[in-house]
C-alpha cells in the first residue's frame, strides 16, 4: 500500500519511518532540498546557526525510532544532558541557574530567591502528577476518536480534572501555588513554547516545565539539525523514498476520498495521503475546491518569533546555552502580542549559544547567538520596521543587563521576521505552533490527525493534534501512523 507524505518535518519523518517498517511503501515529497522543515541550520561566514527549535527535551521520542527500527541510535547520533535548563536575568540584577534536575534547581532557588525548596519541590511534583495522569490521554491518543474517550485511563483522569488546574489560568496557577514574582514569571514563559498567553492559555499547561525538567534538557553533538539528519538517515535505510525539491500542488480528491497528489505538475496515484503540511494550508492551496473546517482554520494563532542570527566576537562566561532577560513588563509584553500585534520596548530576550558545546559553531574567541523575541504572527504589520525598533531596544537591555557595548561585537547578521518564517515554512501567519492555546478547551479544538469528511487523508505536524515542539511533533506522527 503507498503512502505519501507532504513534507519531511520532525513529525512527517517519524510517520514515515513507523509507516516503512510496518511494511507500507512511503514516498515523502519536500518543497526544500534538506529534510526537517523548521529544524534546519545554515552558515553565515565562519558562524553556524540552528535556524529553528534549539530546545532538545524526551530525547526517548527519537531513539524510540530507532529502536524499532533494530537499530542502536548512538550509531546515528549522540547527545548529551545539560546541566542548567536556562539562565535567567531580571532587571533588578537577580540571576538564577535554572538547574535541569528538579532537586538541583530547587536548592539554587532557595540560596538565591529565599524560596523554600520544599514548597518548589511541591510544585514539582504538582505538575509532575498532571503529566502521569494526562499525557497518555491528551498527547499520545487521537482526542477525536470515541476509543480514547471510553478507555479506563481516561476515565481515571477525569475524575481528577479538577486537581489540573483546568479551569484557572497558568498566571493563576502559578500565582497560587509558587507567589514568588521571579518564580511566576519564569513558569509563566512557558506558556511561550506553544504560543500562548499565561494570562489566557488554562493552568494545565504548567505540564510542560516538566518535560524540561522532569525528563531533562540535552544537546545532540553537532547542533539540532543533527536530528533530522538522523532520522532522513535511518528512513532511507528502512526503504523511504525522498523527492526533494518536490513541492506538492494539490491532492487529488475522488468521491470524498484521496486517491493521489499532483507534484510538479505530474499526478502520482496512491493509496493514502499524510500532510505534514500546515492544517490551514493543507486546504486552502492543496484542496482549494473542498470543504474546510473554517471554524479550526480561523481560529486565534500562535505567537510567532522575530530572530536575529549574530556572530559575536566575544565569548560570555556570563552566558549558557540557554540565557532568558526578563522584560520588566511581562503581562503588557503578552498583550501587546496577542492583543495590538507588536512588541513592546522592553521583551524578553531568549538567547542560545551552541557554540558553548559545539565549538565549531563560531571561531575561537567567539559566539553563535540565537537572539528570539517573542513576536505575533503576522498580520500586515512591517516587519522591517518593526525590527529595527526592537533592535534597539534588545541591544539596549542587553548592554545594560552584562554591561557590555554588544553592537561592535557583532561581525555577521541575519534577521527572521514572522513574515519571512511564514514564506520559508508555509506556517501561516508566521504562527510556530498553529493555533494559540488561549482557552480552557484549545486541546480540543485542534484539527485532529484525519479528516472526518475525506477517506484516506491524515495530517501531523505542529498545526494539528496534539502541538508543537519536537516531543508533540514526534507524538504526532505516532498517532498518525497508527491511525493509518
Amino acid at each position: 500500500m503507498k503512502v505519501a507524505i507532504i513534507g519531511s518535518g520532525i513529525a512527517g519523518l517519524a510517520a514515515s519511518i513507523r509507516l516503512q517498517r510496518k511494511g507500507y511503501d512511503v514516498t515523502v515529497y519536500e518543497a526544500n532540498d534538506y529534510p526537517g522543515g523548521k529544524l534546519h541550520a545554515f552558515q553565515l561566514g565562519e558562524y553556524r546557526f540552528d535556524g529553528g527549535p534549539s530546545l532538545f527535551t524526551m530525547p526517548q521520542f527519537v531513539t524510540e525510532l530507532f529502536v524499532l527500527a533494530g537499530k542502536n541510535p548512538s550509531d546515528y547520533f549522540q547527545f548529551e544532558q545539560v546541566e542548567e535548563a536556562c539562565t535567567c536575568f531580571w532587571d533588578d540584577k537577580t540571576i538564577l541557574a535554572a538547574k535541569s534536575d528538579p532537586e538541583h534547581f530547587a536548592n539554587e532557588v532557595e540560596r538565591v530567591l529565599r524560596y523554600p525548596k520544599s514548597d518548589l519541590i511541591e510544585y514539582f511534583n504538582h505538575i509532575k502528577n498532571i503529566y502521569d495522569h494526562s499525557a497518555s490521554i491528551f498527547l499520545e491518543k487521537s482526542l477525536h476518536k470515541s476509543a480514547t474517550w471510553l478507555s479506563k485511563d481516561t476515565l481515571r483522569a477525569l475524575l481528577k480534572i479538577r486537581q489540573y488546574d483546568l479551569f484557572t489560568s497558568m498566571h493563576r496557577a502559578n500565582m497560587i501555588r509558587l507567589g514568588e514574582p521571579h518564580l511566576v514569571q519564569l513558569f509563566d514563559r512557558f506558556a511561550t513554547y506553544n504560543g500562548s498567553h499565561p494570562h489566557k492559555a488554562p493552568g494545565i499547561l504548567n505540564v510542560i516545565p516538566w518535560l524540561e525538567h522532569g525528563f531533562g534538557t540535552y544537546f545532540p553533538k553537532g547542533g539540532m539539525e543533527q536530528i533530522p539528519k538522523a532520522l532522513h538517515q535511518l528512513a532511507v535505510e528502512l526503504g523511504v523514498k525522498f523527492q526533494f525539491k518536490s513541492r506538492v500542488d494539490q491532492i487529488t480528491v475522488k468521491h470524498k476520498k484521496a486517491v493521489g497528489i499532483l507534484v510538479n505538475g505530474h499526478e502520482v496515484p496512491t493509496d493514502k495521503v499524510v500532510s505534514n503540511m500546515d492544517v490551514f494550508y493543507t486546504y486552502r492551496k492543496l484542496m482549494p475546491n473542498v470543504k474546510a473546517p473554517e471554524k479550526i482554520l480561523n481560529q486565534e494563532r500562535s505567537s510567532s518569533a522575530l530572530v536575529f542570527y549574530w556572530g559575536i566576537k566575544k565569548e560570555f562566561r556570563a552566558l549558557g546555552l540557554h540565557n532568558i532577560l526578563f522584560s520588566g513588563r511581562y503581562k503588557e509584553e503578552f498583550d501587546s502580542m496577542f492583543d495590538r500585534g507588536d512588541i513592546i520596548d522592553d521583551p524578553t530576550i531568549y538567547i542560545n549559544i551552541s557554540s558553548k558545546y559545539e565549538k565549531p559553531d563560531a571561531p575561537s574567541g567567539c559566539e553563535n547567538w540565537f537572539v528570539m523575541i517573542n513576536a505575533p504572527h503576522h498580520e500586515h504589520q512591517n516587519w522591517d520596521e518593526i525590527s529595527r525598533r526592537v533592535r534597539k531596544s534588545v541591544i539596549r537591555k542587553l548592554n545594560r543587563i552584562l554591561e557590555v557595548h554588544i553592537e561592535p561585537l557583532i561581525e555577521v547578521e541575519k534577521i527572521w521576521t514572522p513574515e519571512g518564517i511564514q514564506q520559508d515554512t508555509l506556517s501561516y501567519q508566521g504562527a510556530l505552533y498553529g493555533n494559540a492555546s488561549n482557552s480552557q478547551f484549545s486541546a480540543f479544538l485542534r484539527h485532529p490527525n484525519f479528516s472526518s469528511s475525506i477517506d484516506n487523508l491524515f495530517f501531523c505536524g505542529s498545526s494539528v493534534h496534539p502541538g508543537g515542539g519536537i516531543p508533540l511533533a514526534l507524538l504526532s506522527g505516532k498517532i498518525t501512523s497508527e491511525m493509518i
